[in-house]
C-alpha cells in the first residue's frame, strides 16, 4: 500500500475550505442538501488526492461554522497536516483562532496556511493579512509554516500548494502499526446488500477481513466484513489511513459516531480518566474544581465535571493536573488528546476553553483527591515509555496490573509493553507475577 496521510481542513466559515477541497481533487465533500442550500459545512467531508511522489493525501474537510465546532473536532483527530485556511478579503476570523487552538491542543505538528480567494484581493492588502497570520501562529506549530497564495475559482497557486503538500508529507513518519487497534467512528450508516458501515481514521494498529471488533462501550462484537482505503478494497488497513468498515451481523445504531472499534478484550469504558490540562489565556475567568465542562476526545464528546489536584483553580494561560468525570462512557488511552469546552461564547474566539493529554484512561480511587498531584501523574506524562510503563506499574501498587492494560495506560503496543515489562524485571525493578494456578 502506498504512504499515506490525512489532511484536515481549518478555518472560519465561508472562507472556501470545501471549495478549496474540490478545487484540489474534483470530489464535492458537501454531501448534504441542507449544506447545499445554505452553502455551509455541517458534517464532515471526505476526499482523496493522490500527490507527485505517489503518497495518497486523505482529506478531511470540517465544519467553520461555530455551531458545529464540536464536528470540527471530531475530524481534526488523527491529521497529519493542516491546512488553516483564510480568506484574503476578510482576514483573520474568531473560527480561525478557535481552530488554530483546537488544532494545537490535539497535538497536531504540520500544517500550511492557505490565503484563499486571492482573486478577490489586492496584493498589498494580502501583505498585511500575511503579517497578522504570522502575528497570529507566533509560537504555534505553525510558525514558519510555508504561507500559499491561492483562489479555488480560478486554479491560481493550486500547484504550488500541492507542490508543499508533497514536501511536507514526505517528512512525515509512518504510523506505528504495531499499536493497539482503535477507530474512533465518526460516521455510521446502512447500504443495501452490504448492512452497516463505519468509517474514521485508525488510530492505532490494523485491522483485516474476516476479524472480529468489539464496538465500544456498548461491547457488540461483530465480524469485519469488508474493508475500503481510498474508495478501492483493501484487505487490511493500518494506522494513519482513513478506512471504511463493513460489519456483519449489527445494525448501525449499534456503531454510531463517538464509538471505537478495537479488538475484543483490549480497550474497556470508562466515566473518568487523570489529564494534564492546559487552559487557554483567553478565556476571562479561572477553571475550578469540580468545573462543568464539555469534554472531546476523538469522535466522542459529553458534558462532564474536572476535579483539580494541587490546586484550587487554573487561572488563564495556565496549565495543571486533573480528574474528568463523564456523564458518558467512552474509550481513552494513555496520550489521548482532548478538547474541553465552555457553556458560553468567549468575546471573538468561541467556546472552547482548553484541553490537554490523557495521563490514565481508567484511574483508580485516591484517597485526598484534590490536595496533592499524585506522583505517578508527571511521570505518565514523560516521552519516555519505560518510564511510563514503570510509573503504571508502581502506581498500581500491590495489586499489580495486567500487561494490558498498562499498554493501554502507558500508550502503547503489546508486545513493545511486554518487552519493557520483560526488562524491568530482568533488572529487579518489578516482580513478574505467574498467573493464578501456575
Amino acid at each position: 500500500m502506498s504512504k499515506t496521510v490525512i489532511l484536515g481542513t481549518a478555518g472560519h466559515i465561508d472562507h472556501g475550505k470545501s471549495s478549496l477541497v474540490r478545487a484540489l481533487t474534483g470530489t464535492d465533500p458537501d454531501r448534504l442538501k441542507e449544506e447545499k442550500e445554505r452553502g455551509i459545512t455541517i458534517e464532515l467531508g471526505f476526499a482523496r488526492l493522490p500527490l507527485p511522489s505517489g503518497t495518497l493525501a486523505g482529506i478531511v474537510d470540517v465544519p467553520g461554522h461555530e455551531r458545529f465546532v464540536r464536528t470540527m473536532v471530531a475530524g481534526a483527530a488523527g491529521v497529519d497536516i493542516v491546512l488553516l485556511v483564510v480568506a484574503a478579503d476578510e482576514g483573520v476570523m474568531p473560527q480561525t483562532r478557535e481552530h488554530l487552538d483546537i488544532c494545537r491542543l490535539l497535538a497536531v505538528r504540520h500544517g500550511i496556511v492557505v490565503l484563499n480567494k486571492c482573486d478577490k484581493a489586492e496584493s498589498d492588502w494580502m501583505d498585511l493579512q500575511e503579517e497578522e497570520i504570522r502575528a497570529l501562529v507566533r509560537g504555534t506549530f505553525l510558525e514558519g509554516a510555508p504561507i500559499v497564495r491561492v483562489s479555488a475559482a480560478t486554479g491560481q497557486g493550486l500547484p504550488e500548494l500541492v507542490a508543499v503538500l508533497d514536501r511536507i508529507a514526505a517528512g512525515i513518519p509512518g504510523k506505528d502499526s504495531s499499536d493497539l487497534f482503535r477507530l474512533p467512528v465518526d460516521r455510521s450508516f446502512s447500504m443495501k446488500g452490504f448492512g452497516t458501515v463505519v468509517t474514521g481514521t485508525v488510530i492505532g494498529g490494523t485491522v483485516a477481513t474476516g476479524e472480529e471488533v468489539a464496538i465500544l462501550p456498548g461491547g457488540t462484537i461483530a465480524k469485519v466484513r469488508g474493508l475500503q482505503v481510498h474508495g478501492g478494497p483493501v484487505e487490511r488497513s493500518s494506522a494513519g489511513t482513513r478506512t471504511a468498515v463493513n460489519l456483519q451481523g449489527v445494525e448501525k445504531e449499534s456503531a454510531p459516531r463517538g464509538s471505537v472499534l478495537c479488538r475484543p478484550g483490549t480497550f474497556s469504558p470508562a466515566k473518568s480518566a487523570e489529564v494534564f490540562v492546559e487552559y487557554l489565556p483567553l478565556v476571562p475567568k479561572p477553571l475550578r474544581h469540580r468545573g462543568q465542562i464539555s469534554f472531546h476526545a476523538g469522535t466522542f464528546s459529553c458534558v462532564g465535571r474536572i476535579l483539580l489536584y494541587g490546586q484550587a483553580e487554573i487561572p488563564p494561560g495556565g496549565s495543571g493536573y486533573g480528574r474528568v468525570l463523564l456523564s458518558e462512557e467512552t474509550v481513552l488511552s494513555g496520550g489521548d488528546r482532548f478538547i474541553l469546552r465552555g457553556f458560553s461564547p468567549l468575546a471573538n474566539f468561541g467556546y472552547t476553553v482548553g484541553g490537554g493529554a490523557v495521563l490514565h484512561p481508567k484511574p483508580p480511587p485516591r484517597r485526598g483527591t484534590g490536595k496533592a498531584i499524585p506522583a505517578a501523574l508527571p511521570r505518565l506524562r514523560s516521552e519516555d515509555p519505560e518510564e511510563r510503563v514503570l510509573a503504571t506499574v508502581e502506581d498500581a501498587g500491590a495489586a499489580g496490573v495486567p500487561p494490558a492494560d498498562a499498554a493501554v495506560v502507558a500508550g502503547l503496543g503489546a508486545e513493545r509493553t511486554r518487552g519493557i515489562l520483560k526488562g524491568l524485571a530482568a533488572r529487579g525493578m518489578i516482580t513478574e507475577i505467574p498467573p493464578s494456578g501456575k
